[in-house]
């Protein structure tokens, strides 16, 4: 399945071909320099945009009339109609399933393989903005906003925007933004904040990555979420076992049945959710555990504990997944003890964030030419070659699985589910504890009884 395929029909066209003839005629007559082009093609989008003000008051009447999905969907609409959101370029994604999670290969995004690279590729010089996702971004020509739009969000009382992600992984991928530059924090507000948004859009998830480095996404001077309309493999994962809290007999725990350390809280009762999902949280966070190798601070006493929360409402109420996430390094594994380990970095080396964890991952670009050279290999039945050496591992357990098939439609189905095994067994790297039972353990510790 493609990236296209898996997207929903918009109700108006991508202006690709549109702007692709403007750049060539302008370019033809001597206007700019075709490197210039997409540049130019902003400028004139920004100017062809509506301003912010239009916008809000269109969407609010839109919410009113039709609700909040129905406006999220125009909105949507929208940024791809003024070349904010890249549609046409993200559908060319390679994307498919396998091992129960959801592989893509961004073509668009750059690689960064550790966090200070990411960081750096997030900072702003100069000041102003001060970051990447600053509100000051909207419309800032400075670097190439013109066509960016918000959307006013307010949450726990706070103001917050919204804004759709130009290169999304996954449909109307977004991030929800504080609107003052602040640091990245998980706390018991993040709960609130994460119901009101799902409140108001029922039909999003909004989720928000542990707020350390190397766990925590790569923007963590400025506190945001990040969410879209469409849910991801740990939302419909299923249940290992169930458990209940005395003085909160509304709520149910469920340990899930999946790779990484997750247990999702489900109630009807707003409040129930927020006070056991923070219980568990206070409880992590100071967690030490010598015998499955976890220590909530390191020797100088920084925090490597951390949870990942992430809303949705179903048909059985309020559903909070929480991602237990460790950064702990070591000799052994400087990039984390928690993070793919080495022999699964050709294919993944970039830190594990809030939409891998839940079973979503996006892969390097890269892939496509270095899979196709090991595809062509196999299906010559030659050896592995020297420009792809790194992929050994994988090369190894295709042999396995081919047993000498040399059809190529075989070879590149094949090669597809060793890019999902690769991806499930990364995700049991990030596993706190590598035994469901031990998490059974750690919640009856807190007094948790199964049901």
């Amino acid at each position: 399945m493609s990236a296209a395929e898996a997207r929903p029909p918009l109700t108006k066209r991508p202006p690709d071909p549109l702007l692709a003839a403007f750049r060539a005629a302008a370019t033809t007559a001597g206007l700019f320099d075709p490197e210039e082009g997409p540049a130019y093609a902003d400028t004139i989008m920004g100017i062809l945009s509506a301003n912010p003000a239009d916008l809000d008051d269109r969407f609010l009447l839109i919410e009113h009339r039709d609700g909040g999905m129905a406006a999220m969907q125009w909105f949507y609409d929208y940024c791809v109609a003024n070349n904010y959101v890249k549609r046409a370029q993200l559908d060319r994604n390679p994307r498919f399933d396998s091992h129960g999670l959801t592989v893509t290969i961004n073509l668009a995004k750059p690689e960064f393989k550790n966090m200070k690279k990411a960081a750096a590729g997030n900072a702003v010089s100069g000041g102003y903005p001060k970051c990447t996702i600053c509100h000051e971004n909207e419309g800032f020509a400075g670097r190439d906003k013109r066509t960016l739009r918000t959307l006013p969000v307010t949450l726990g009382g706070e103001s917050w925007f919204w804004q759709f992600s130009p290169y999304g992984y996954f449909d109307q991928h977004g991030i929800c933004v504080n609107t003052d530059h602040t640091p990245m924090h998980v706390d018991r507000d993040t709960f609130g904040h994460l119901l009101d948004f799902v409140d108001r859009f029922p039909g999003y998830f909004l989720g928000c990555n542990a707020a350390l480095p190397r766990i925590g996404g790569s923007v963590l001077a400025h506190d945001h979420y990040q969410g879209g309309g469409e849910l991801l493999p740990m939302h419909k994962a299923a249940t290992w076992a169930a458990f209940t809290l005395a003085d909160y007999p509304d709520a149910v725990v469920e340990i899930l049945d999946w790779p990484g350390t997750a247990v999702r809280v489900v109630s009807k009762n707003r409040q129930s959710i927020i006070d056991v999902s923070d219980i568990i949280r206070e409880a992590w966070v100071g967690y030490d555990d010598a015998a499955n190798g976890i220590a909530s601070h390191d020797a100088d006493g920084n925090r490597q504990s951390a949870l990942s929360p992430s809303a949705i409402i179903t048909e059985r109420g309020y559903e909070m997944s929480l991602i237990f996430r460790n950064n702990a390094i070591s000799d052994e594994y400087p990039e984390g003890i928690f993070h793919a380990h080495p022999e699964y970095w050709p294919v993944k080396q970039e830190p594990i964030g809030l939409i891998e964890a839940q079973g979503l991952f996006i892969l390097p670009g890269r892939l496509v030419d270095q899979l196709g050279i090991v595809e062509e290999a196999l299906a010559e039945g030659r050896d592995l070659p020297d420009e792809v050496s790194e992929f050994s591992l994988e090369w190894g357990e295709l042999a396995e699985t081919l047993a000498g098939n040399r059809d190529r439609e075989a070879i590149h189905q094949a090669v597809r589910d060793e890019l999902g095994s690769v991806c499930y067994r990364i995700l049991g790297n990030t596993a706190v504890f590598k035994q469901k039972a031990t998490t059974q353990t750690f919640l009856e510790s807190l007094g948790f009884a199964a049901r």
